[in-house]
């Protein structure tokens, strides 16, 4: 899995290969159309030509109706500019990119763009727009308040033809995760959410996951992961009652501060024995809980990740640790 430091590798199936800018192109010579992920995105403050210049550029050079995949890397000043410019690109090249299956939208480090900071806009019309399209995924900040920089939008859409769902974020807000949970994915075999923390703008509740715990949307969904929570106990413990729970194989609540008391939730909850991997690593629990839960699934042939990562308590000087996620106000 990605994490905030690192850009994507791969996408699709398919190696990822940065479009050269126009300055750098003399000489380089590009792979087949299909054959790669074409990254588009270059290092902040440094680039001599427009984002959506580049993406034009890559339209003409190789076939685009064969393009498989995208990654859209740094626009601009994410941090300051919304991508309209980049979703008005896409949309006016749908005619062209016939073939595309997988878009990831803000592949960016956190050594670039805090993900906190990264504007982002209502990206359901880019669905709209592709429904042929397998994966999304996107980047997105919530709490930074830029004058004109809005946050990650997704209201209720359908598309019978997505299979994978990716929202990373430091905090998601409560409309995010009710419009992901309102939506019509037939087909989603694969969702995960990062929720990230209040500080930055994550004010969803456990009640805001009610459509996606129900499962009642989503027939076809084998993995769920919902990250990277402040509330992780709270969520161990809604999805120790949640009907999505039957038909999965993979549930991961990672990345989040779930501790003794998620963890007894969760063993409390519904039989988790036929999942085939339950991920919590980056967690709080005391080492008698992780024998637990290895005792509870691992002879039942689940593969349990509860590796605590570089989950480390935070003291604010009141002598009280309180645990943080991995992606979050504590990280920048």
């Amino acid at each position: 899995m990605r994490t905030k430091d690192d850009h994507l590798t791969e996408l699709y199936g398919l190696p990822a290969f940065t479009f050269p800018e126009e300055r750098d192109a003399a000489g380089v010579v590009l792979p087949e159309a299909d054959a790669v992920a074409w990254r588009i995105g270059y290092e902040r403050w440094t680039s001599g030509e427009r984002w959506q210049d580049t993406f034009e550029r890559l339209c003409a050079a190789v076939d685009s109706a064969r393009i498989r995949a995208i990654v859209i890397g740094i626009w601009g000043d994410p941090e300051d500019t919304e991508p309209d410019e980049v979703m008005e690109a896409f949309l006016d090249a749908r005619d062209r990119l016939t073939g595309l299956r997988s878009l990831c939208f803000g592949d960016i480090t956190d050594e670039e763009c805090r993900i906190a900071r990264i504007g982002q806009t209502d990206v359901t019309p880019l669905l709209a727009s592709y429904p042929a399209l397998e994966e999304f995924s996107v980047r997105a900040g919530e709490s930074y308040d830029m004058e004109g920089v809005h946050p990650l939008r997704f209201p209720r859409t359908r598309h019978d033809a997505l299979r994978r769902l990716v929202v990373e974020s430091a905090g998601l807000r409560g409309h995010v995760l009710r419009g992901v949970g309102e939506s019509e994915l037939p087909a989603l075999e694969h969702l995960e959410l990062w929720l990230g923390a209040r500080d930055d703008g994550g004010d969803g509740e456990i009640a805001d996951l009610a459509g996606i715990l129900s499962g009642d949307r989503l027939p076809r969904l084998r993995s769920l992961a919902l990250r990277n929570s402040e509330m992780q106990d709270e969520i161990a413990a809604a999805v120790g009652a949640a009907p999505v729970v039957a038909g999965l194989d993979v549930l991961d609540l990672s990345l989040g501060t779930l501790t003794d008391t998620g963890a007894e939730a969760l063993l409390s909850g519904q039989p988790l024995t036929h999942l085939r991997k339950l991920d919590l690593h980056h967690n709080y629990l005391s080492e008698p809980m992780r024998q637990r839960v290895r005792g509870a699934l691992e002879p039942a042939g689940v593969e349990v990740d509860l590796d605590p990562s570089d989950a480390e308590a935070e003291d604010y000087g009141d002598g009280v640790p309180v645990p943080s996620i991995s992606v979050g106000p504590l990280t920048y």
